[in-house]
């Protein structure tokens, strides 16, 4: 059965019984701060499980985009080198809100596993939860009772909290659940071992493919559990595992999930793949099966977040991006001898396999290979300076042991993976130290920790049931009662509280617009509302200190000079979209964004620079609009499709409901939960003061409007007069500049040939300084020149005598430079370094520096240290 029908088999069965079929939520979350991905299929149906929603139905099924490369749920070392782990994979799964529980849940599981999918009975296994004293919930009795009418008791296992107890996290909805196992072995082994003993232990083919969890808890703060107001059932089951066991194969890399993809490596590479079916293959071999199964799983991670928006970058979800696409190329480089870009040659492959269930894929496939080849390209030049920099480290080492601060810096600095470190040198007949190694990387990890930590108590409910409701389209103030609060002790913020209202005028973080400030205010006192944001459907208001009368009535006051600047930047920035996609192409879509009091952000997909006379265009364009006087015309909940067939914009990477939000000035027409000016008049000017590269095929631009305009012009206006009156108010003040510019380039030409005429000079007479010492021309001398013309005059004496050692010293703005030239006959027969005898002497000017064996220069801070460092250069040589 192709993988295709396999997930249109899945849901066709749960439409059949009653289920509403919703497409997957984007692989990356931009509403819930508790998680960087979707890690699971339930993730974006938290605030049902929580009761701070209502589901569009009681039943529900989908295939969700999941990714594990981060918190509590990490797959990402395992990928590869098993053949069942993935960093993106696809759940699917059926939900119940408060409807069924376990009865239909398990009966429907068995009738699709062996009725639909035809799976034999004697191979599946079924494990309930055995119960926990600790937790006081008992053994499930009730999953055990009707599992019993459908299978052998000998094939129903008693799991423990570990494999039958699923939770999301530390806190929140959780549950008693009941797996699913499947034994794919050959006959032979099953008569030898049986499938019972060996579910959950690892065996690559005794694997889990369902989980059926009965949601019904909530794990509290304190580790205690509390009834959830409804029980939930949420199920999950791993799409490529389900292939692998309805395709009779023994590895998901071996079903057409993957088959062309691996393809497409072993026509790009030249190598084979083999099959996990086949048995006693060489360790040469094996390694090259790790690293495509590495690049084809990978590739799916990476392309799939691009095309949801997310970026590789330095920080946050855009570093684990970067990590994940960073372990591909380096399993390539290392074991399929890649070279070159080759990764975003796959993409075509995936989106053909996969753009008809996953639009998003097929219409972001030109963005995706592009940003994808950058940072290939980008690592690749990484890798090779890498290279170079353990060259020198090899070369710098006593003995043949690296220490593994050296290595650690390669890898936290320069991304250098350790393996790949330990790989050369032990070409070389190096290792390193792998326990000091180790050492550094847990400091490491502890400061990310500590860094990162955070402790949330339980909430404080002060009124049970109440839904609350967002009023700021409207108002900006408005009574308003506390409903519940709680604290959040973090090592970045501190101790905060999180207070939520029955009703509230502050807009909550989304959509690229920060969150509303203001204050609370009652009859004797001001609580500060620093920041709003929105998680699991709740608004949270964040205060340093709480109320002394929390149950007290409250005026809400949002800061309408702050609220007022950012509907100007927001408003601006859907202007400039329109502007953009009429100046540029319909190729130009939101990528991200970012609208505060201050500026605004706007990221795009574009593939070349936007020329000044674009940006011009750009500019008036937008100002032409808010000339206009468009009034806002806003459209609230109506249908998606509606709002799509009038021409709203939909951003890919947005999670959107059944019913949006739809704004429109004249022909901007998007869908949008953000704030807005009434008339486009109220931004008064647009002005565009950056433009530049994000990435490869997406351009940043930063805009400001209102009183930011203003002051820009009061600040040029100022730096104008500044420049004339530096000038002595000439007349023309361009003419004056100019005539300015001409001076200094002759000027610059009459210094630039004083000095080459100043270090011949010197040369000549440094050259009768040379002593022979050893067999090596030997010159170390403090010159009275700048760093660049000692640099050059280092080279030029270093070149003019075979077997030469010249170290030298100047001084420009009060501060020490050094610079070392070894020929490099000297760096092969004696071991000579130039970035070692740098890294040395740079000691003694409170400096340091580096560069190749043969050249290096450095700098530092204490010249009264340059005499010591020209005595102490000689003994290299002696």
């Amino acid at each position: 059965m192709k993988s295709q029908d396999v997930r249109k088999q899945f849901l066709d069965f749960f439409e059949s019984k009653g289920h509403t079929i919703v497409p997957s939520a984007p692989i990356v979350l931009k509403d819930d701060p508790t998680l960087m991905f979707n890690n699971s299929g339930m993730a974006q149906f938290k605030e049902f499980f929580l009761g701070n929603g209502t589901p569009k139905s009681p039943r529900i099924a989908d295939t969700q985009k999941c990714l594990r490369v981060s918190g509590k749920h990490n797959d990402l070392e395992d990928v590869g080198f098993d053949t069942y782990h993935h960093t993106m994979f696809e759940m699917l799964g059926n939900w119940s809100f408060g409807d069924y529980f376990k009865k239909e849940a398990i009966n429907w599981a068995w009738q699709l596993l062996t009725e639909v999918y035809k799976i034999p009975k004697e191979n599946l296994y079924v494990s309930v939860f055995e119960g926990s004293k600790e937790d006081n919930v008992p053994f499930d009795q009730e999953a055990w009772d009707i599992w019993k009418t459908l299978i052998d008791e000998d094939r129903i296992i008693l799991g423990n909290k570990k494999d039958n107890f699923w939770e999301m996290g530390d806190q929140g909805p959780c549950g008693p659940c009941s797996e699913i196992h499947v034994d794919l072995r050959p006959e032979a082994e099953k008569a030898l071992v049986s499938g019972k003993s060996l579910v959950n232990n690892d065996h690559p083919q005794v694997i889990e493919i369902w989980n059926n969890v009965f949601m019904e808890f909530n794990r509290k703060a304190d580790g205690s559990l509390e009834k959830l107001p409804a029980q939930h059932v949420d199920t999950g089951m791993g799409f490529e595992r389900l292939c692998m066991a309805l395709q009779g194969k023994t590895s998901n890399y071996d079903t057409d999930v993957f088959t062309p993809l691996i393809e497409k490596v072993e026509q790009i590479t030249g190598l084979k793949y083999t099959s996990d079916a086949v048995k006693n293959i060489s360790e040469e071999q094996n390694k090259v099966n790790i690293a495509i199964r590495v690049v084809v799983d990978h590739v799916r991670a990476v392309a799939f977040a691009i095309a949801d928006g997310q970026l590789p970058s330095n920080t946050g979800a855009g570093y684990v991006i970067r990590r994940i696409l960073r372990r591909a190329i380096r399993y390539g480089f290392t074991f399929l001898n890649t070279k070159e870009p080759f990764i975003n040659k796959l993409v075509e492959v995936l989106a053909d396999q996969m753009g008809q269930f996953f639009p998003e894929i097929k219409s972001q496939q030109q963005l995706v290979t592009n940003v994808i080849r950058e940072e290939e390209a980008s690592f690749l030049r990484t890798l090779e300076q890498g290279l170079q920099l353990l060259e020198n480290v090899v070369a710098e080492t006593t003995g043949k042991e690296v220490l593994g601060a050296k290595v650690f810096e390669l890898y936290d600095t320069f991304g250098f993976p350790k393996d790949l470190t330990a790989l050369i040198l032990k070409e070389k007949g190096f290792s390193y130290n792998e326990a000091e190694f180790e050492v550094e990387l847990q400091k490491q990890k502890a400061r990310s920790r500590a860094a990162s930590e955070v402790s949330t108590e339980d909430w404080n409910v002060l009124i049970p049931g109440n839904v609350e409701t967002f009023v700021g389209y409207d108002k900006t103030e408005n009574e308003v009662k506390i409903t519940r609060i709680r604290k959040v002790d973090s090592k970045k913020d501190g101790i905060l509280y999180q207070i939520v209202l029955d009703n509230t005028p502050f807009y909550p973080e989304g959509g690229g617009q920060v969150g509303d400030k203001g204050t609370l205010v009652s009859a004797n006192e001001t609580i500060e509302i620093i920041d709003t944001k929105k998680e699991n459907n709740l608004i949270l208001h964040f205060a340093k200190q709480l109320p002394e009368n929390i149950e007290a009535a409250f005026t809400a006051k949002v800061n309408t000079d702050l609220r007022t600047s950012t509907s100007k930047n927001h408003s601006a920035t859907h202007l400039m979209h329109l502007a953009l996609r009429n100046i540029l192409g319909t190729h130009v879509e939101q990528k991200g964004s970012l609208v505060n009091p201050n500026y605004l952000r706007f990221d795009f997909s574009h593939f070349s620079k936007v020329s000044d006379e674009e940006i011009k265009q750009v500019e008036a364009s937008v100002n032409a609009q808010i000339e206009a006087q468009l009034q806002l015309v806003e459209y609230r909940n109506i249908p998606i499709q509606e709002a799509l067939d009038k021409g709203a914009m939909a951003l890919f990477g947005e999670k959107y409901g059944d019913t949006v939000r739809m704004i429109e000035f004249g022909d901007s027409k998007e869908l949008c939960g953000g704030i807005h000016v009434k008339n486009t008049a109220d931004i008064w000017h647009f002005k565009i003061i950056s433009e530049g590269a994000v990435a490869a095929g997406i351009r940043r631009i930063e805009a400001i409007t209102g009183d930011a305009v203003k002051n820009f012009y009061q600040n040029q206006e100022n730096t104008l007069s500044e420049i004339k009156e530096t000038l002595k108010n000439p007349q023309d003040i361009l003419k004056s500049v100019a005539s300015l510019q001409d001076d200094n380039a002759k000027l610059k030409k009459q210094v630039e040939q004083l000095l080459k005429e100043k270090v011949s000079a010197l040369k000549t007479e440094l050259e009768k300084d040379f002593q022979e010492v050893n067999g090596v021309n030997f010159l170390a001398k403090q010159v009275d020149l700048s760093m660049a013309s000692t640099k050059e005059l280092a080279s030029v004496l270093g070149s003019s005598k075979a077997n030469s050692f010249v170290f030298l010293a100047s001084i420009e703005d009060g501060l020490p430079n050094i610079h070392c030239y070894i020929a490099k006959e000297l760096v092969t027969s004696k071991s000579l370094n130039a970035n070692a005898v740098i890294k040395e002497l740079g000691k003694y000017i409170d400096g340091n520096g580096g560069g190749q064996p043969f050249f290096a220069s450095g700098k530092g801070k204490n010249a009264n240290g340059i005499a010591e460092a020209l005595a102490k250069a000689i003994e290299f040589v002696k």
